[in-house]
């Protein structure tokens, strides 16, 4: 009870991009884990190359056997979740390579994940990637960007406000 009241609000959080592509709103990615934000609210970046960085400064909390994903926490406790593709667990991590570890910190556009995106383009359902709050609550708050085209650890995505 008293670690809740006297727990520190966070204040708001600026993501990058975590890959160079286009821009596809949540509801749009052809998965209902995703567009109907089971996982979370976020986005998604169609990409146009096969590597993804850090959007924050945090640490690496998961990092899918499959290289297909990564979980990060950023330092003020905001935990996201960065998915290559759609269905690309089923490549079993055949042409992904993982750069980072679970505990590893990370800052922006440090290398988390190579993929060959030809590979995931043949193999996996979709190429589009959703980006995540996974520990988020309904009364948070998310301003999408109002770009369209998005370059890898620059172009700031979405502003995350916490409650």
């Amino acid at each position: 009870m008293f670690k809740k009241l006297f727990k520190k609000t966070p204040s708001e959080e600026a993501i990058v991009a975590p890959i160079s592509g286009k821009v596809v709103k949540l509801e749009e990615v052809p998965d209902p884990t995703f567009s109907e934000k089971m996982m979370g609210e976020g986005l998604a970046i169609e990409p146009t190359s096969g590597k993804v960085v850090s959007p924050v400064k945090g640490k690496i909390v998961q990092v899918f056997p499959t290289k297909h994903a990564v979980g990060i926490e950023t330092e003020q406790g905001t935990e996201l979740l960065i998915h290559i593709g759609l269905e690309t667990v089923g490549m079993e991590g055949d042409g992904f390579e993982g750069h980072v570890e679970v505990n590893d910190k990370v800052g922006i556009g440090d290398p988390l994940v190579s993929f060959d995106l030809e590979k995931v383009q043949e193999k996996a359902a979709s190429t589009v990637s959703p980006i995540v709050v996974t520990n988020g609550q309904a009364d948070d708050r998310i301003e999408h960007t109002e770009e369209t085209d998005v370059e890898a650890g620059e172009t700031p995505v979405f502003t995350y406000y916490p409650s």
